[in-house]
């Protein structure tokens, strides 16, 4: 049987840490931040971690 192949494009968006968590970029950050106060923009800054239900879909995808 062929071997799973990495999904190029989740991999440039999420990076798997050593505990085995998922961390990603948080959508909304990208332009228009004068209208956003401090808090939220700061917020947006930090990456975000995904909920354990994702977790073993995204592992799969990326081939881990």
């Amino acid at each position: 049987m062929p071997k799973q192949k990495t999904h190029k494009g989740l991999k440039k968006r999420v990076k798997v840490t050593a505990s085995g968590k998922v961390k990603h970029k948080k959508a909304g950050a990208g332009h228009l931040m004068s209208s956003k106060n401090a808090k939220r923009r700061r917020r947006l800054s930090t990456a975000g971690i995904l909920d354990s239900t994702e977790i073993k879909r995204i592992k799969v995808a990326l081939g881990k």
